[in-house]
């Protein structure tokens, strides 16, 4: 059988060749996949898996494609949609399935009296996105009230405490290895349903405030710059008004750097850094990637030249050769 033949036989008709990535990602950009999986099962992810090792082919795993950047040229693979959906609450222990939404998981659990997750309800992706990049905004990351994550390994299934994922500022060791998400397991709170409620509405609605809603973004494009020292917070200071919270929490808003860049509205053919909020990029019609790389290009050029900062980004690249 053909490699086609024996994708469409795991999955049927949730397999497409020369899928425009387009179609599954935030930005609304993103050329064809090759080859183009939904995978429901463990059981389905493994059989995917074995052809792409035995045919020597590139795999691309994600979920919610919230947080990512394809290539015009696209991905010369095997592109994997991990759709697993499942979720439970038993008492305050909540487990995900990697597919189910960040956003969906916190209405549920705020719905149920589960206080912990309600930051969640304005982040975009999947919970096994999330847990890979330790996603967070709001003041919350994943990693609070996270116990344990099953990955996929070499085919087999592992468990990983909270301290063997070894989580930082949107980073765990899961980005910088093979390992696939399956699930997350989370130890809440009790909490009143109606006051959770409350923060859910109150979180949506600054959301709405301070982001754009009408254009295709991956959400926050650049990490927030962290100051590693006494004498690099000082030379900061010499160069931009450092907000005392930033200052005292050793941590510039990027959103609040590019402002300071005057880079609000900049635009490069139909990609544009908003003008709601510095640090998203939007697609206002039919950006390409290339304008996206370039506009990022220019902001963390002029960030390095006029602060001396590099930015780095949040954005996952796929498709691309460097």
């Amino acid at each position: 059988m053909t490699i086609t033949e024996q994708l469409e036989t795991i999955v049927g008709p949730r397999f497409k060749e020369n899928e425009p990535m387009s179609k599954h990602t935030n930005f609304r950009i993103g050329g064809p996949a090759k080859w183009f999986v939904e995978v429901r099962t463990i059981e389905e992810l493994v059989h995917v898996l074995k052809i792409a090792e035995e045919n020597s082919i590139e795999t691309f795993v994600f979920g919610g494609g919230s947080n990512m950047l394809v290539s015009d040229a696209g991905f010369d693979g095997i592109v994997i949609k991990m759709a697993m959906r499942a979720y439970s609450i038993e008492g305050n222990k909540v487990r995900a399935e990697t597919g189910v939404l960040s956003a969906a998981l916190a209405r549920a659990t705020a719905n149920s009296g589960r206080k912990g997750l309600t930051w969640a309800i304005s982040l975009p992706g999947t919970v096994g996105g999330g847990v890979r990049g330790n996603a967070g905004c709001f003041g919350g990351e994943m990693r609070d009230h996270l116990v344990m994550v099953e990955v996929l390994r070499d085919g087999k299934i592992i468990e990983l405490s909270k301290e063997e994922l070894e989580f930082g500022y949107r980073e765990s060791v899961i980005k910088h290895s093979k390992d696939i998400v399956l699930a997350a397991t989370f130890e809440l709170e009790e909490g009143d349903t109606d006051d959770l409620k409350m923060e859910l509405a109150d979180k949506l609605m600054k959301r709405k405030e301070s982001q754009p809603q009408d254009a295709g973004s991956a959400g926050c494009l650049f990490k927030n710059y962290e100051i590693e020292s006494d004498g690099e917070l000082q030379r900061l200071q010499e160069k931009l008004d450092i907000p005392a919270e930033m200052s005292n929490g050793r941590r510039l808003s990027a959103g609040w750097l590019i402002d300071n860049l005057d880079l609000k509205g900049m635009k490069i053919g139909k990609a544009q850094i908003s003008d709601v909020h510095g640090n998203f990029l939007v697609n206002t019609g039919e950006a390409t990637a290339d304008e996206v790389v370039q506009l990022i290009a220019l902001v963390k050029t002029r960030a390095r030249d006029q602060y001396g900062i590099l930015l780095k980004e949040e954005v996952q690249y796929v498709g691309f050769n460097s």
